[in-house]
């Protein structure tokens, strides 16, 4: 989800770098080349168990990060074809599982099917309700070659699809069939980052369980490339222009997620902002100590480093959540006893 305009515009400018590093293809190189040797990668069967909270510092992994951003937009836009339209764009999200990130049942005439990424086995695997299935490793290679590999196996499932290959909310976009620019596949990086995804996602959850009014699943945005949990007051908002912004925040909002970094925060963190803005929230006492207003971005930011050395980085996590949610909430009049549930309760059968 595009998370407002000044975001958008700093986000851009971090994926600049990312996609300012590309190259001419190579002569007589096309989608029907044979694809390099696989490059060895780390075997994390031999791994011991993944740490929750790991390092991810955004300078060691960016070329990583630059490769599964085209990835998954490839992945998020098959679903996005397929799937019927929904409101503020959830049916193009991805989401976070016990195995890595997935496109969640996807309808085809014969039923459905499921594309994963799996970041145990560092393979992508697509699933169909017929019982068939097709993979292909996670390695080094251009979006060109995944493109056409992921295409190709699609087809072999009897898999008919057609998507935008323009990726989204990127600095000068290449089409994924033609983008040869050399591409890195960190394995370990690769895991540790859906390791702080399934970190985050637990806490998010958590968050939104409290929330009984209209609340969106916790779900990955592969175009802006973060995880996200959005509250709604149930009224209108004034209206956005744009294919993107328009539908998103149709209604008030306040949201709430992790993103690797870049541009304005030159690291992973979470963010929190509420829409429309509340005049004075830049004002507003939130905790932890460590978080603070960004300017630029317009958000709430905590930074994941500060979350990975608490003490209790879930407790602070959700402390950040709280407190920022219920600053933009409390400036904005929203019926916060109407929308929040206290407690819970489950009568015993």
């Amino acid at each position: 989800m595009v998370r407002n305009k000044s975001t958008l515009s700093a986000k851009l400018e971090a994926c600049r770098g990312f996609l300012n590093r590309r190259r001419a293809p190579q002569q007589g190189k096309g989608l029907s080349a044979v694809p390099p040797p696989l490059e060895p990668f780390c075997d994390t069967s031999r791994m011991t168990d993944c740490e929750r909270w790991p390092p991810l510092p955004l300078h060691e992994w960016q070329d990583t990060y630059r490769t599964l951003h085209m990835w998954t937009q490839i992945v998020g836009k098959v679903r996005m074809a397929l799937s019927p339209v929904m409101n503020h764009w959830w049916h193009v999200t991805l989401y976070v599982n016990s195995r890595g990130l997935t496109t969640g049942p996807v309808p085809y005439p014969p039923g459905i099917f499921e594309i994963q990424f799996d970041f145990h086995q560092h393979e992508l695997t697509i699933s169909t309700s017929e019982g068939r299935k097709a993979s292909r490793p996670l390695r080094a290679e251009s979006v060109a070659s995944f493109y056409a590999g992921v295409f190709e196996n699609l087809a072999s499932l009897g898999i008919a699809v057609e998507i935008d290959l323009k990726p989204q909310e990127v600095a000068d976009p290449v089409p994924f069939n033609v983008d040869y620019a050399d591409c890195s596949y960190d394995a370990q990086y690769a895991h540790r980052f859906w390791c702080v995804l399934v970190s985050s996602a637990k806490v998010l959850q958590r968050f939104r369980a409290k929330f009984v009014g209209k609340c969106s699943p916790v779900h990955f945005f592969w175009g802006s490339f973060d995880l996200a949990c959005t509250r709604f007051s149930g009224r209108p908002a004034p209206p956005r222009k744009g294919v993107i912004s328009g539908p998103s925040y149709s209604h008030e909002v306040c949201s709430a997620g992790f993103w690797p970094g870049g541009g304005a925060v030159d690291g992973p963190a979470y963010y929190s902002y509420t829409v429309p803005q509340p005049l004075g929230i830049e004002r507003e006492t939130i905790r932890p100590r460590a978080a603070s207003w960004n300017s630029e971005l317009s958000e709430f930011i905590l930074m994941y480093s500060d979350v990975r050395a608490a003490e209790a980085p879930e407790e602070m996590l959700y402390e950040f959540l709280e407190t920022t949610y219920a600053a933009g909430a409390g400036l904005a009049g929203w019926d916060r006893a109407a929308l929040e549930a206290n407690e819970i309760r489950i009568s015993p059968s």
